[in-house]
């Protein structure tokens, strides 16, 4: 489909100006081995994969997409993913991170049609899993909120 083409071209352009404008984030001084380029750089890589897979295969076939064509743009589940990465944007540092990631994993789990259980998992495997990875592991400092006195 055309329209998912002409996305997947915006994403690859995206992803070019993410990784230029990221190129030059440095600290002033080394307090993480990995450094603060390496997040944006991994987004914008993985953006333009995305982005440039879609613009390449393109959508669904016709029939799925004609049908898809006829769905209001902005539906319940995209406005709640909106709220939900909202309100991780900004309870992130009053939180920390296992706990904000934990309730959004939760959200979204809920939002791809989990149960319960498995969005639960999935939000406690996510906050305490990439805490572990990049906090403990690649000594990249992440806030632990309400966590402050355990971790």
């Amino acid at each position: 489909m055309l329209r998912d083409r002409v996305l997947g071209a915006v994403m690859v352009v995206l992803s070019l100006g993410t990784a230029w404008s990221a190129r030059d984030l440095v600290a002033d001084f080394s307090y993480e081995p990995v450094g603060p380029r390496a997040f944006p750089m991994l987004l914008a890589g993985l953006l333009f994969l995305v982005g440039a897979w879609l613009a390449v295969k393109g959508g669904r076939p016709a029939a799925e997409a004609d049908a898809a064509a006829a769905e209001p743009v902005l539906t319940w589940s995209v406005v709640v993913a909106l709220v939900g990465v909202l309100a991780y944007s900004l309870t992130f540092q009053w939180l920390g991170f296992p706990i904000a990631t934990f309730l959004l994993g939760i959200v979204i789990g809920r939002l791809f049609g989990g149960t319960w259980v498995q969005s639960i998992l999935t939000g406690l495997g996510l906050g305490i899993g990439l805490f572990l990875l990049f906090d403990k592991l690649l000594d990249v400092v992440l806030p632990t909120g309400l966590l402050r006195t355990i971790l």
